[in-house]
């Protein structure tokens, strides 16, 4: 892990431990690098409770109660599917804290309207309304997700009372 991923693993897991939040990552085109990112800090499991990668569809529906006449409707790759994503993980694990990441890595999925590198961003807190910011990244496959991972790292300390 990098320096800066490093560096912010440990100012989400020192937020959350101050604020005494446990968290969870609902992710599709990151694969689990968020959460990868926290637990390579030794001692992250008393704020990371779970970390649902939910890359098809299906996992999505399944493990996170995104509906799937949404996800006809605008895409996997959406505002409100995010949005569902973050949700679905504040409502199916005891946490506090959710963020969720869906996006184009690349190199292939592009659409009409839906270039590589667009990822869309969940946040949100129990009992609190989500946030949801939209990401044009460029590069290849691996620059895209770990520039999606860093600012989901960002957003967790935000939303942590970090920053």
């Amino acid at each position: 892990m990098g320096k800066t991923l490093q560096a912010l693993s440990e100012s989400v897991l020192g937020a959350c431990r101050t604020a005494r939040l446990k968290l969870a990552t609902a992710e599709s085109c990151t694969g689990g690098l968020v959460a990868a990112a926290l637990t390579d800090i030794a001692g992250s499991s008393d704020v990371v409770e779970r970390g649902f990668v939910t890359y098809s569809n299906e996992a999505k529906a399944e493990l996170l109660g995104v509906p799937t006449e949404m996800m006809a409707a605008h895409g996997a790759v959406s505002a409100q599917v995010a949005t569902a994503m973050v949700q679905g993980a504040l409502s199916r694990a005891p946490v506090d804290l959710a963020v969720a990441i869906t996006g184009i890595a690349g190199p292939d999925g592009a659409t009409p309207g839906k270039p590589v590198g667009l990822v869309y961003f969940g946040i949100a807190r129990k009992g609190g309304a989500a946030r949801v910011e939209r990401h044009n990244y460029q590069g290849d496959r691996a620059s895209i997700r770990a520039a999606a991972t860093e600012r989901a790292l960002e957003l967790l300390l935000e939303a942590a009372g970090g920053r």
